[in-house]
C-alpha cells in the first residue's frame, strides 16, 4: 500500500496537470472562437464561387481547360490535413485512419505500383505516412503558426504543378469539416479535376424559372478559366480553416475531458489518502494502548 508521501506527491502531481489541462482548454476556446470567425467568413465566398463555376460549366465546354477536363486515372495524389501538434483527442488519429483505408479501398493497384503520392499538411500526418512507407509528394509543417492566405497559395500552387506535369491525374483531400465542438466530420473531396455539377435529368426536364438574363463580359470561357485558379486557391484555403477551427474544438473537449478525469482521480486518491491515514492512526492507537497494557503487566 502506497505511504502517505506518496499519495501526497501524487494528489499535488495531477492538480498541477488539472490547472494545465485548465489553462489549455481557455486558449483552445480564444482560438476556437478566431477560427470560427474566419472560417464562417470564408465559407459564402467558397460556395458562390463553386455555384458560378458550376452554372457556368454546365453552359459551356469546359473540357479544354486541363485542370476541368477528366483524364485516364494513372497515378493519384491525396492530400491529408492534419494538425502539428496534439491533444486534441482523436481528431489526427480518425483523419490518418480515413485516409489510409480510403487509398488502400479505392487504389490498391496503384498503391503497389507507388503511383499515389501523400501531400501532408501537418506533422502528425507527415511522420505516420513517412513511417509506414508512403511516397511523400510535399510535407507543410507550421502551416497554422502563421495561417495567412499565402499559406493556401502556395501549397494549392503545388499541388497543381504536379497536376499539369503529369505526376498524377487525381487529387482528392481528405480533411476534417469543422460540425460543432463535440464532433467534427471527416471528408473526403475531389480537388482535380474540378468536378462538374451535372444536373439530373427530372431537373433538367422541368421549366427553368424566370430570372436574370446574365450577360458575360469578357466570355463564359474566358471567366471560367479566370474563377479556376481562384475556386482551387480558396477551396484550399478553406479546408485550412475548418481544420484549425475542428482541431481547436477536439482540443478544447479533450482537455475538459482531462480535467474531469483529472477531478475523479483527486477524489479517488483524497479517498485513499483518508483510508491510510485513518489506518496509521489506528496502529499508532493500538501501539500505545499495548505499551500501556505491557507497563501493566510489568508493574
Amino acid at each position: 500500500m502506497a505511504t502517505l508521501r506518496e499519495i501526497r506527491g501524487r494528489i499535488s502531481g495531477v492538480r498541477k496537470t488539472q490547472k494545465i489541462t485548465k489553462a489549455m482548454k481557455m486558449v483552445a476556446a480564444a482560438k476556437l472562437r478566431r477560427a470560427q470567425s474566419n472560417m464562417m467568413a470564408a465559407r459564402p465566398y467558397a460556395k458562390k464561387i463553386k455555384e458560378l463555376l458550376a452554372y457556368l460549366s454546365n453552359s459551356i465546354d469546359v473540357t479544354t481547360n486541363p485542370l476541368i477536363a477528366p483524364r485516364e486515372i494513372r497515378g493519384v495524389a491525396v492530400v491529408v490535413v492534419t494538425s502539428d501538434r496534439g491533444l486534441c483527442g482523436a481528431f489526427n488519429s480518425n483523419v490518418i485512419k480515413t485516409a489510409m483505408n480510403h487509398i488502400n479501398a479505392q487504389y490498391t493497384a496503384l498503391l503497389q505500383d507507388g503511383k499515389v503520392k501523400v501531400f501532408c499538411i501537418g506533422k502528425k500526418g507527415s511522420d505516420v505516412f513517412a513511417k509506414r512507407g508512403f511516397i511523400i509528394g510535399g510535407k507543410y509543417i507550421g502551416v497554422y503558426n502563421d495561417l495567412v492566405f499565402g499559406q493556401a497559395q502556395s501549397i494549392a500552387r503545388e499541388v497543381i504543378n504536379g497536376y499539369l506535369q503529369g505526376e498524377y491525374d487525381k487529387v482528392e483531400i481528405v480533411s476534417n469539416e469543422f460540425k460543432s465542438v463535440a464532433q467534427p466530420r471527416i471528408v473526403v473531396e475531389q480537388f482535380l479535376p474540378i468536378p462538374r455539377e451535372v444536373k439530373d435529368a427530372e431537373a433538367s426536364n422541368k421549366p427553368s424559372s424566370p430570372g436574370v438574363d446574365y450577360i458575360f463580359e469578357p466570355t463564359q470561357i474566358e471567366i471560367v478559366n479566370a474563377l479556376v485558379p481562384r475556386h482551387l486557391n480558396f477551396q484550399i484555403w478553406k479546408v485550412l480553416l475548418e481544420s484549425y477551427a475542428a482541431e481547436q474544438g477536439a482540443r478544447m473537449a479533450a482537455m475538459e475531458n482531462a480535467t474531469e478525469n483529472a477531478n475523479e482521480m483527486i477524489s479517488s486518491l483524497q479517498l485513499a489518502y483518508n483510508k491510510a491515514r485513518q489506518a496509521a492512526i489506528t496502529k499508532e492507537l493500538l501501539e500505545v494502548v499495548g505499551g500501556a497494557e505491557a507497563l501493566k503487566k510489568a508493574g
